[in-house]
């Protein structure tokens, strides 16, 4: 274990070749041996360079090179040496051009040189070998390629984790891959051949990395071909990595071992690469785990806010209903309601609210702590806004307050206000029956005076009555009132108020009635005065329309049609009164009356009719006078209506012709566009006007042709506005096209400006030469000049539209100078910027990458001084534990060694790479490479010297600790197997002999194992130190000595254990499984069934355990049957005989238990299967809901849009239901491998639920293809009517263009010719588009017939449109024609003439005038714009050619004159081809040259610009370097064009000598500046870790200042100190980095640096703060545990007093019993509970006391508070113990009271019984008589015991009186009082009946002394138990009278459940019914007496004494007489 590996020097690679010899014989097998091995070299050849020749195209693709012969490509040298280059990264010499034999050995030679230097052993190899085409050789050296530059260093992880060692080639890949394939099933990687044969290897390679790739445990070793196959193509395809073998190569018997290892070693690079990518992974988790507590904490506080503002709302929306109770009782209940929210249920949440304040402050502070920024909620839930609820909350209970209050005093009113309804409705009542006798009487008149007095003392009489409907209505609101206030008596005062209404509809009926009469007398008189007034006026308006005055001028004939429209008006006025007239003579002339006025008449209807037709005929006659006048009057008024808006028109048409003729077209695009607006506006007012005017000219024609007065005034003046309008529309036009140039020339100016303000900002910035003095400047630099790069190239769109824009302009503007000129420029400047841009990115690159190699080279060797310094220091001790500390040391380097020698190979990659891309500092590099690994070298060789002292010295040591504790085990075993000789012979003797030693047999086995390692160890000791072999061997030999004693004395005690206990313990093992398989038996046979997948599982699980369980017990089954067969095998004893019986049914216990497993388990199997199926099955169930859901919405679209939205929703719709096609086919196919199962006990439901969703499925998916092929095709139909629609448009457009006739106008012929040819023109290319549409309808109408109605309709009126627009062209094109083709001919035979004489005029290029590149850009711009003028006069002379023929037919005369023209210009414009063709070669070619020479002096203006920023430090080398390419390519470019001869030849050389000088001095400058840089770059860097580590030193401080809130409970307190623990894990950590940095410290002052004064500054406060930084960890420890520990109290005090509390409930409970046996069962209870209540709060409260007192005493900072909470606790439980007190007082009372309750029932009970046990019969005979008198005996004394209990009741009642009062008390009083009469009716009963007996004798009764006496006594008796039957009766009557039924259900329940008085009540009918008459008659007195003998009195009668009642006493005789 050494780190050669690491080191710089490689291991030669052997490389071996050549065949085995065979011994040379003319056999026929050592012939086929020989050919059978050349056959396998071949195919082991073949398939290295298949495998070779993949892999060197692996890596050369990258270079476009394919390699297809191995042998043959790689002869020239050239590929190798780019393979070479590839694999190192190094710049290798040139290739040698040519393809000759010398030539490719040349290019062999530098590659075998390389790898020579390379360090690479060639043995018998020359560079004629590869050139030759030797296969094996050839094959030879890639493998040794392959071997040194892929192979060699394989970094493995040590599978204990311990540290990463390097190994040699192959021994390192094959250990990587044993390492990553351990663990895989059929896989052991031992060689690079066989094992990889079954492809498993690869395939574990790729899922030991990538599981989600390959599902390894479906593979089989018995398919290689397919697991090779499968490796192959998941590598190529998923991870990128060539396939370099074929299965088939793989496959055989023996693959190639160096094929096979240079495909593997494919696979360990790329996944090297992939681990290192998981670092940033760690980070980000951190981050988010950080990012998650606080997003934790903020949704706990929004939540509370949420559910308290929720609280809030609805609380207001409770106090904000106002569904009040509609009684005074109801509305002080809802008060008291409202009183208790107030006291009870609103104080908790105002302590809420301000908890959540607290929180949030709580939550802000927290984060501040933690660094973050403070959260602030959302503005809907800030404590403001919590506020704002809350009294928004106040506003509504004082609101609902005022509410109830008010509704109680509403009611109060109410009752108020129907008693004055009552008082109101009287009054009204009589009222309206004197009015309804006043309203009866008829008395009018008989002319119109005297029938108005009547009608005026009728208004009288109405207007009283309707001032009188007012009180009606006070009445009626009254009642309304109490109506809407739901008074309660409402029936009633409804009835009242109906009852006044209907008075008042009878008197409004009678006075309507007398109304009519009255006003129809009136209307008769009226009617006939107002015929004579309308016959006046009619004579009048007659001699006024008499008149023939019809007006002069417009205002003349308006004022006369005024005058005329008032006599209508008043014609009109009198004809509605005429109407009216004889409309209302109508009625009385048919005689229609009401039925109200019965059989009156006013007047007669023969003399109407006769006034009423006189009045029409008059009206008639003066109608049609009017209608004659206004007829010429309109006549008149339209004529001069046209004359005036004549006038109007053409004043207008002058005002917009002055206003088309203004010079004005704007200075700016402002001023253009405002001017072009207004014109737009004005071409607008132009076209409504022409609309207009266009009607007034048909109106004069149409008054014209009417024959008006004025018709040749009318037609001239038509003609006159015609010429003026066309005029008009003329400049119109030309105006608009003047400002449309001028806004489009404005805005080119304007844009070129922004151009040249952006180009100058972009290269400002990209001729800044900073490049950053260290790594994160570059960085910044570098991204900032990527988005300037991107934004320059995005820019050039913008210049290319500026192009366009100028193109646009007119002739005049686009060939301006100033528009030229703008141009150049601007694309002279883009093109600079790019270069500068491009120059500047490759200097931030170069500075890049020399920066980080350069620091991470500072950093390395830093490390390696500090670790040298350290290994030094590690020397072996012969102390063991300084010698462990020392090893810890070491093994922690080494794992650091191992993690920077990765860092020295990038390291020493990066500087390779840049030494072969010529880096500016590539000296420099390689000499920081050098050092590098020098030092690393020494450090490699230091740490392997180390590692080999500290080893031996560790494990000599180790050896003898070892032999020491090894000795002291074996002597305690030895000990332990001594003390065996104490144990008795006994079975538990026996037993604990047989535990000791089977422990010994264990401990025993260990000793053996570590005696063979220290056998190991000693004779390695020996080898390593010899001076000490003897010591060691003592040391061994003195342990197998204690080995032997210990076995023998084992051998001994086993031996004894053999001889005894054998059976016994036979026996108590079968007791011991009998028991545990009858209860397993008993598990396995309960039949739960799983009602969900979760119990399911559950089950399933436990039933898999308790196989697991049986099969452990199989073992011990076989041993029992097995002994016990030997045991009883040939016994006849009984008990072996019952012994094997046992045996019997043991065995068959087993088996069943077997069975019975595998039945349940497939029960449970398919119980699982079942519950997963139906699980899926609802998620299915969802599933095709919800696509039913979507597929019944059936939207028809409207437009393309959204036709293409329900498309795409549709579209989504499929791809989900596919998506989601395997959920539904994987639940199908789970139902159908169910269903497959035999006996399943679900599968009928199993095969209902499959049918059901393949059902749902497949309709889903064919109503879904349905719907989108629908919706496709309603698309296509949108997408149709657009287009038609467009096209219409565009038709309709079209032909408002045709129906111009403008044509008419002769003016400017030949350019309107022109543009109706343009028309035509776009006419025949829109022709297109109709067809289309027409093939696209006939297609949907095909594919979709139910279109074809409406599609065919649309598309044949789009056709009839079409046709009519052509139609109306062609007419137009040949009215155009018709008069004027001759006149077109010559114009256009004219204008091309004149053209083609400008065109030649222009033909010869001036020398003079062609100087610049700018001249030559203008030119090319003109020969393009003559090229397009061109094409546009070959269209027009075809046209002529048309018109020439047609000219022909229609003047023959003329037509040699047409020949000739158009042939003449045919033939000149022939010739105008080839001179410009020429004139623009000669232009392009002077181009070139300016553009050269514009080069050469940019170039020398760019190295003379950075020539003198470089030396002012601004330009990076990188810039210059990039720009070196286009330099020397406009070099080669000047030196063709000389080489060419042109005449500037002499200019260009010196140009190109100057260029070249500047580059010289700029790359000098350069080289100087590198130097002075390289001077100040370790200060800087030591200077930015030192800021670096004072900025983590700060953040760290800064966690770990002391917090003002302590965490938020016990597991943020937890979190924290873990954090902390980190924190402090870190801070140990750096403090290596610290020292790392005192070191380059002390470096730099040592060599005396500039800097040093600083830096040591700088050191020191790191010192500072890094000591600082330990002492505040120390502090927050201490601080977190304190934390920790008050939690822990916290929350052991809130378990203690929640269950305080929980204790507290129950002994808080009033449940005291319902009856006495609940009572006692409740007793009982609550003993126990405050039993167990005691003796567990006594201990746990002591327990928190203790706590407490010790955090007290520690002097922890919340000592009060823990004081607080200490009280709290000791308080609660002494409350509890108080209240438990309580409630035993409570139950023992209760006790005693229901005791007493159940007492009088059993009284009663008894007495009831003895009641009914009293016989009716008294005995016919002196026999029964004596019979009845004994049972009476008998009874009287049954009566005495009963007294007693009586009497016992009732001290029970005297006792319990005290204690209670109220419902209580009065319970026990009538419980007592229902006892005490029943008892006393009882010897009433006896009484009677003892007279019954004595009727038996009454005829033997005599009258003596004895008989008297008994007879006074028994009626002294009677009397007295009546007296207390009265005195019972009278307690009752109140009873009886009472009308309280119970305000509540419960308490009429008490009511009813009170038997006391039926049960007394039905004793005493029974006692009734047996005294006499005579008796009854005396119940008062004797019931006095009674009362008297109890010592009360009965109130109102006096009490009678002894001597009254024997005064009395003859009429008692007379009554025992009686009976």
């Amino acid at each position: 274990n050494n780190f050669k590996g690491i080191h710089w020097e490689p291991d030669p690679a052997q490389i071996t070749d050549g065949e085995d010899d065979f011994e040379s014989g003319n056999s026929t097998s050592k012939l086929f041996e020989r050919s059978r091995i050349k056959a396998l070299a071949e195919e082991r050849e073949n398939v290295q360079k298949k495998t070779f020749t993949k892999w060197l195209n692996a890596h050369l693709n990258q270079d476009g090179i394919k390699i297809d012969d191995l042998y043959i490509d790689l002869r020239d040298g050239k590929t190798l040496l780019k393979l070479l280059e590839a694999l190192t990264g190094e710049r290798l010499p040139r290739p040698t051009k040519g393809k000759m034999r010398i030539h490719c050995l040349e290019n062999v030679d530098k590659a075998l040189g390389f790898l020579t230097e390379q360090c690479v052993h060639l043995e018998n190899l020359g560079a004629h070998d590869i050139v030759d085409g030797n296969g094996r050789l050839t094959l030879g050296l890639l493998w040794t390629v392959i071997l040194r530059f892929q192979i060699q260093d394989v970094v493995v992880d040590r599978p204990d984790g311990a540290m990463t060692e390097t190994r040699q080639a192959k021994d390192a890949l094959l250990l990587w891959c044993q390492m990553k394939t351990a663990g895989y099933n059929n896989v052991n990687v031992r060689n690079f051949t066989t094992s990889w044969r079954d492809g498993l290897a690869f395939n574990a390679l790729i899922h030991k990395h990538r599981p989600d790739l390959i599902d390894y445990n479906t593979l089989s070793k018995a398919q290689p071909v397919e697991n090779l196959q499968n490796a192959f193509q998941v590598a190529e395809d998923r991870l990128g990595l060539a396939q370099l073998l074929d299965p088939e190569d793989v496959n055989v018997e023996h693959p190639d071992e160096k094929s096979v290892m240079t495909y593997v070693v494919t696979y360990y690079h790329y996944f090297s690469k992939v681990k290192e990518e998981t670092v940033q992974a760690k980070r980000l988790k951190k981050v988010l785990a950080e990012a998650e507590h606080s997003d934790d904490l903020i949704a706990q506080y929004e939540k509370l806010t949420s559910d308290l503002l929720d609280w809030i709302e609805q609380t207001i929306e409770l106090l904000n209903d106002r569904t009040l109770a509609n009684s005074v009782s109801g509305v002080q209940a809802q008060l008291q309601s409202f009183s208790n929210y107030r006291t009870v249920e609103k104080p908790p949440k105002f302590t809420e609210k301000g908890n959540l304040e607290i929180q949030l402050f709580t939550i802000q502070q927290k984060m501040r702590a933690n660094n973050q920024r403070p959260y602030f909620p959302k503005e809907e839930k800030m404590v403001s806004e919590i506020n704002k609820a809350w009294e928004r909350l106040e506003k509504a209970e004082h609101a609902r307050e005022i509410a109830l209050r008010d509704e109680l005093i509403r009611q109060e009113k109410l009752e108020q206000l129907a008693a004055r309804f009552d008082r109101k409705a009287g009054m009204r009542e009589t009222w309206l029956a004197e009015n309804q006798r006043l309203v009866s009487q008829d008395n009018f008149g008989h002319d119109l005076p005297a029938v108005e007095a009547a009608t005026k003392k009728h208004e009288a009489i109405e207007t009283d009555i309707f001032a009188y409907e007012e009180r009606v209505n006070a009445v009626v609101r009254v009642a309304a009132e109490l109506e809407s206030e739901n008074y309660r008596d409402t029936d009633r005062i409804l009835a009242r108020k109906d009852n006044v209404l209907r008075l008042w509809e009878q008197l409004l009926d009678l006075l309507r009635a007398r109304r009519m009469r009255l006003d129809l007398t009136l209307q008769v008189h009226k009617i006939y005065q107002e015929i004579l007034y309308v016959l006046d006026w009619i004579e009048e308006l007659t001699q006024r329309l008499q008149s023939e005055e019809y007006g002069r001028h417009l205002m003349g004939v308006d004022d006369l049609i005024e005058k005329h429209a008032l006599l209508e008006s008043d014609i009109q006025v009198l004809g509605d009164r005429v109407q009216a007239i004889c409309t209302a003579a109508q009625a009385f002339i048919d005689g229609e009356f009401p039925d109200e006025i019965g059989d009156y008449r006013p007047t007669e209807p023969g003399e109407v009719e006769e006034r009423s037709l006189i009045l029409r005929e008059a009206y008639e006659q003066l109608r049609l006078r009017a209608i004659e006048r206004q007829d010429r009057l309109d006549e008149s008024r339209a004529l001069w209506m046209f004359m005036w808006e004549m006038e109007e028109a053409e004043q207008w048409v002058k005002e917009m012709d002055q206003l088309m003729s203004s010079p004005d077209l704007g200075h700016d695009i402002p001023s253009a566009q405002l001017l072009l607006g207004k014109h737009r506006a004005t071409e607008d007012e132009i076209s409504a006007r022409r609309n207009l005017l266009q009607e007034q000219i048909v109106k004069g024609e149409q008054l014209a042709a009417e024959n008006n007065m004025g018709s040749d005034d009318i037609l001239s003046r038509i003609e006159y506005m015609n010429g003026q309008w066309d005029q008009l529309v003329d400049r119109a036009a030309a105006r608009k096209a003047r400002l449309l140039q001028a806004l489009d020339y404005h805005r080119f100016l304007a844009d070129c400006d922004e151009t040249d303000a952006w180009l100058a900002e972009m290269q400002r910035l990209c001729e800044n030469d900073d490049t950053g003095n260290n790594e994160q400047s570059v960085q910044s630099l570098q991204r900032k000049h990527e988005d300037l790069q991107e934004e320059i190239r995005n820019y050039k769109a913008e210049i290319d539209s500026l192009h366009s824009l100028a193109d646009g302009l007119n002739e005049a503007d686009r060939d301006s100078p100033t528009t030229k000129q703008r141009l150049e420029s601007i694309d002279d400047k883009y093109e600079k910027l790019l270069k500068q841009a491009a120059t500047r990115k490759q200097r931030l690159d170069d500075a890049l990458a020399m920066h980080r190699l350069f620091n991470g080279a500072d950093q390395l060797e830093a490390w390696i001084r500090e670790k040298k310094r350290l290994l030094a220091s590690m020397l072996p001790s012969e102390e063991i534990e300084e010698l462990e500390v020392v090893k810890h040391r070491f093994d922690g380097f080494e794992q650091e060694l191992k993690a920077n020698a990765e860092r020295v190979a990038e390291i020493d990659d990066t500087g390779n790479h840049l030494q072969s891309v010529n880096h500016p500092n590539s000296e420099e590099i390689r000499e920081r490479q050098d050092d590098l690994k020098a030092q690393w070298n020494e450090l490699a060789d230091l740490v392997d010297d180390r590692r080999d002292r500290i080893n031996n010295a560790y494990d000599y040591n180790t050896y003898n600790i070892e032999c020491r504790e090894t000795a002291n085990w074996i002597k305690e075993k030895c000990q332990l197997v001594e003390s065996t000789d104490e144990l008795g012979n006994d079975l538990g003797g026996i037993m604990q002999l047989q535990r000791r030693l089977q422990h010994l047999n264990t401990d025993m086995a260990a000793i053996e194992a570590r005696l063979q390692h220290l056998d190991e160890q000693c004779e390695k000791l020996e080898n390593v130190r010899p001076d000490e072999a003897e010591k060691l061997r003592a040391e061994r030999d003195k342990l197998k000595d204690l080995w032997k004693e210990l076995s023998e004395m084992r051998e001994e005690r086993r031996e004894r254990l053999e001889e005894s206990s054998e059976l016994q313990k036979f026996l108590q093992d079968l007791d011991h499984f009998q028991i545990w398989l009858s209860n397993t038996q008993t598990t396995v046979a309960t039949e739960d069934i799983p009602k969900d997948l979760a119990e399911a599982e559950k089950l399933l699980t436990q039933h898999q355990n308790l196989k697991q369980e049986i099969k452990g017990y199989e073992e011990e089954f076989a041993s029992l049957m097995s002994y016990g067969r030997r045991v009883t095998e040939g016994q006849t004893d009984a008990q072996y005989m019952f012994l094997s019986q046992r045996l019997n049914a043991l065995e068959e216990d087993w088996n069943a238990l077997q069975h019975m497993w595998d039945v349940k388990h497939t029960q449970l199997s398919q119980s699982l299967s079942l519950q997963i199926f139906m699980r899926d099955a609802v998620q299915c169930d969802v599933l095709l809901s919800s696509q039913e859901n979507f597929l019944s919405k059936q939207d028809t679209p409207t437009s393309v849009e959204h036709a293409e939205l329900l498309i795409k929703q549709c579209e989504n719709f499929i791809t989900s239901m596919k998506a989601n096609d395997d959920k539904l086919a994987t639940l199908d196919d789970n139902g159908q491998r169910l269903l497959s199962e035999e006996e399943h006990f679900a599968k009928e439901k199993i095969q209902q639920k499959v049918d059901s969703i393949r059902r749902r499925r497949s309709s889903n998916l064919e109503r879904a293809e349905e719907r989108l092929a629908q919706l496709r095709a309603l698309l296509r139909l949108q997408h149709l009517r657009q287009d038609m629609d467009d096209l219409a448009e565009w038709i309709e457009d079209r032909r408002l263009v045709a129906e111009d006739e403008s044509f008419k106008d002769s003016k400017n012929i030949t350019s309107r010719y022109n543009r109706h040819k343009t028309f035509e023109r776009e006419i025949e290319a829109n022709k297109e588009r109709l067809e289309t549409i027409r093939k696209t309808a006939e297609q949907l109408v095909a594919e979709q017939p139910e279109f074809a109605e409406p599609v065919q309709t649309e598309v044949s009126e789009l056709a009839a449109k079409w046709a009519e627009l052509e139609e109306q062209v062609k007419q137009k094109g040949e009215k155009l024609l018709e008069a004027n083709r001759e006149t077109i001919f010559n114009n256009t035979a004219q204008d091309v003439n004149v053209w083609m004489e400008k065109l030649i005029s222009q033909m010869v290029v001036d020398e003079e005038e062609v100087v610049t590149l700018t001249d030559v850009d203008i030119c090319l711009k003109g020969i393009e714009d003559q090229e397009r003028q061109m094409e546009e006069r070959q269209r027009q002379l075809e046209d002529m050619t048309e018109h020439k023929e047609k000219l022909k037919e229609q003047h023959p005369d003329k037509e040699e004159v047409f020949e000739k023209t158009h042939l003449s210009l045919q033939q000149t414009f022939v010739k105008l081809r080839d001179p410009m063709s020429k004139k623009k070669d000669e232009l392009v070619r002077r181009k070139r040259i300016q553009q050269l020479f514009r080069d050469i002096e940019d170039e020398k203006m760019w190295a003379e610009e950075k020539l003198a920023l470089t030396r002012s430090g601004d330009v990076l080398s990188a810039e210059v370097d990039n720009h070196r390419p286009r330099m020397e390519d406009t070099v080669a470019q000047a030196k063709e064009l000389i080489s060419q001869g042109v005449p500037q030849a002499e200019q260009y050389q010196r140009g190109i000598d100057d260029l070249l000088d500047l580059w010289r001095q700029l790359e000098d400058t350069l080289k100087d500046r590198e130097h002075r840089l390289e001077d100040s770059e370790s200060d800087q860097q030591w200077l930015e870790d030192a800021r670096e580590a004072e900025t983590w030193m700060g953040e760290q401080e800064l966690y770990l200042m002391p917090e003002e809130t302590r965490a938020r409970d016990e597991q943020a307190a937890n979190n924290a100190m873990k954090k902390h623990e980190q924190v402090e894990r870190a801070v140990e950590a750096y403090a290596d980095e610290i020292r790392n940095l005192g070191g380059r410290a002390r470096d730099l002052i040592d060599a005396e640096h500039p800097e040093s004064e600083r830096i040591a500054q700088a050191q020191n406060r790191l010192d500072r703060l890094y000591a600082t930084l330990k002492e505040l960890c120390a502090e927050k420890r201490a601080w977190l545990q304190e934390q920790l520990k008050l939690y822990q109290l916290q929350r052991e005090i809130l378990d203690l007093e929640a269950w305080i509390q929980e204790r507290t409930i129950v002994a808080q409970s009033n449940d005291l019993g319902k009856d006495f046996d609940h009572c006692v069962l409740l007793r009982e209870r609550f003993r126990e509970f405050a039993k167990e209540t005691e003796a567990i709060g006594t201990e746990r409260v002591a327990a928190a006391n203790q706590f407490v007192d010790s955090l007290i005493d520690q002097g922890h900072r919340s000592s009060a508070e823990i004081a607080e909470w200490k009280d709290r606790v000791n308080e609660a439980w002494a409350d509890l113990l108080e209240l438990m007190d309580t409630r035993t007082q409570l139950l023992t009372a209760a006790h005693a009271f229901h005791r007493f309750l159940s007492d009088c029932h059993d009284v009663l009970d008894r007495i009831e019984e003895k009641e009914l046990s009293i016989p009716e019969d008294v005995g016919k005979d002196a026999k029964s008589a004596d019979a009845y008198t004994r049972k009476h005996a008998t009874f009287e004394h049954d009566l005495k015991t009963l007294e007693a209990a009586v009497h016992g009741v009732e001290r029970d009642a005297d006792d319990l009186l005290p204690a209670y009062s109220g419902d209580k008390e009065q319970l026990i009083r009538d419980k007592r009082d229902e006892a005490l009469p029943t008892g006393a009716g009882l010897h009433l009963m006896m009484h009677a009946e003892m007279a019954k007996r004595g009727k038996m004798n009454s005829h033997d009764l005599e009258m003596t002394p004895s008989n008297a006496t008994v007879i006074f006594k028994w009626v002294y008796q009677f009397a007295r138990d009546a007296a207390v039957a009265e005195g019972w009766l009278l307690a009752q009557e109140p009873h009886l009278n009472s009308r309280h039924v119970g305000d509540s259900l419960e308490e009429t329940l008490a009511l009813i459940r009170q038997k006391a008085f039926r049960r007394s009540r039905s004793a005493s009918k029974r006692c009734n019914a047996r005294l006499p008459s005579s008796c009854a008659s005396r119940t008062n007195q004797e019931a006095r007496a009674a009362a008297r003998s109890r010592g009360r009195r009965l109130p109102g009668r006096p009490q009678p004494t002894c001597s009254e009642f024997q005064q009395v006493l003859p009429q008692q005789m007379i009554a025992a007489t009686l009976l």
